[in-house]
């Protein structure tokens, strides 16, 4: 009965925004308190990882880009073999892969804790760095890579446990919310990098607590008892991995290893195997290529109007938390309405036209102002409707692909697409000054062809759930 009152009243508070069913809250609950804390332990550390970046001397962005790429290579096949694993629930490798990140948290402390120089007194040219403090280049720029892959690792797998208990339509309603909770912890974590600044790396342990919240968030999504209105693609799939998981255990060691080097290998086969993978891949890495040279604007702009590394962290994270506003307002108004009734296909195209309308202001007046107004802009609809669009793709695939491919399509083909918009920047700077106006006309036919495999994917998805409602109807 009091199970009962308090779904109710929870209902009620949410009826305004979304339409949720009793059933539902549980898993919509622990979904948007795990989103919470995760984006809130990552937006804490965000600021430290951009200044080390930047106190490294901007003209290493590429670099670190291309040292993202080959991490990711070398961390995706194994962290979505931990998820495909039929031995191991989805929630309780979601709790262990979470623990391990926030573990790392810790480690980063105690190695910034033991170096000679204090993390906010380095110096912001990145060529005395370079010469003279080789230890503190070197933590930096692990650590700038460690944090892309605890982003990129941690919310694609959480995002595929909750894509793969939920139906399209389910997901089209629900997902907004859970990103307006995924909104909340990057608002709290940026003021929280605020006002805790003068700590430094102590904030890392704060997010190292988070982690373990989310991780115990995380551990109840699958006990939530939640009921969809869908029967999983991939039971058949299921049980035929079940029974190569018994025929595994009678093979000898040797056998067995060998097995489980080339099943790491599946997320990249899986993907190629289908034409809609592909274009979400296709989707995807233009999405990276076009965030990448808003990063390389900012970076640059950050560089120029703040000297101080102190500043710089605070700065960085006043940005943060003042886009988090806009985004966190518009998730919990806008997204599932606009999902619902404009339909997948209009949110993935969203952001390449804001994107093309934002370079084409940026080359009229490649002003600080107009940089940081139109990240803000990209920001908001990106999280507000493409995103959430981006993981109802997700739906309507089989569950050996939800945990495999796209887990490696998240993070090796967003590294990609990092490192192919490194390498351009690196070329066409021999070739032009690079100055935010001529990086916005470089990115500018990147987002035309960028807005043409939003249609053709938005196309493919909606084909897809036909499909599915005419099997279902038979």
């Amino acid at each position: 009965m009091t199970s009962l009152l308090w779904k109710n009243r929870i209902q009620t508070v949410v009826a305004p925004f979304v339409t949720v069913r009793p059933e539902e809250i549980p898993t919509l609950l622990y979904a948007c308190a795990s989103f919470f804390f995760l984006l809130s332990a990552y937006f804490m550390v965000i600021p430290l990882r951009d200044e080390a970046a930047i106190s490294l001397g901007t003209d290493t962005l590429p670099l670190l880009f291309l040292a993202s790429l080959l991490a990711t290579l070398i961390a995706a096949p194994i962290c979505s073999h931990l998820l495909s694993q039929s031995s191991l629930s989805k929630s309780k490798a979601l709790l262990l892969l979470y623990r391990f990140f926030g573990l790392s948290l810790v480690f980063f402390f105690i190695l910034y804790a033991g170096e000679s120089s204090p993390f906010i007194n380095l110096t912001t040219q990145g060529s005395k760095l370079k010469t003279g403090l080789w230890v503190s280049c070197t933590l930096r720029a692990s650590f700038y890579i460690w944090i892309a892959l605890l982003n990129l690792f941690t919310t694609s797998a959480l995002w595929a446990c909750l894509a793969d208990i939920m139906t399209s339509e389910a997901a089209s309603r629900l997902f907004g919310l859970v990103g307006a909770g995924a909104t909340l912890g990057q608002f709290v974590g940026s003021i929280s990098a605020v006002f805790l600044t003068r700590f430094g790396p102590s904030l890392l342990l704060l997010a190292a607590l988070f982690m373990e919240f989310g991780a115990q968030c995380a551990l109840r999504i699958g006990s939530a008892g939640v009921t969809f209105d869908a029967v999983t693609l991939s039971s058949s799939q299921d049980s035929t991995r079940n029974v190569e998981e018994a025929v595994q255990t009678t093979q000898s060691l040797w056998q067995l290893v060998c097995n489980k080097a080339l099943s790491m290998l599946e997320g990249l086969q899986l993907t190629l195997a289908s034409s809609y993978l592909l274009r979400i891949c296709c989707f995807l890495w233009l999405t990276a290529i076009v965030s990448s040279f808003f990063y390389f604007e900012r970076a640059n702009v950050v560089a120029q109007v703040e000297a101080d590394p102190l500043h710089r962290r605070v700065l960085l994270a006043k940005i943060n938390s003042f886009i988090a506003v806009f985004v966190f307002f518009g998730q919990l108004t806008l997204t599932g309405r606009l999902l619902m009734h404009c339909g997948v296909t209009v949110a993935l195209c969203a952001s390449p036209a804001v994107a093309a309308f934002n370079m084409m202001a940026i080359n009229m007046s490649p002003t600080a102002w107009v940089v940081a107004l139109s990240e803000a802009a990209r920001k908001v609809t990106t999280y507000v409707l493409t995103r959430p669009g981006r993981e109802v793709l997700f739906t309507v695939i089989t569950q050996a692909e939800k945990y495999k491919a796209k887990v490696f399509i998240d993070t090796f083909i967003q590294r990609l697409g990092d490192a192919v918009a490194a390498g351009m920047y690196e070329i066409l700077g021999f070739l032009i000054p690079m100055g935010p106006s001529t990086i916005a006309i470089c990115a500018l036919p990147v987002c035309f062809v960028w807005f043409l495999s939003a249609l053709s994917l938005g196309w493919q998805h909606n084909v897809r759930v036909q499909e599915i409602g005419a099997n279902a109807n038979n």
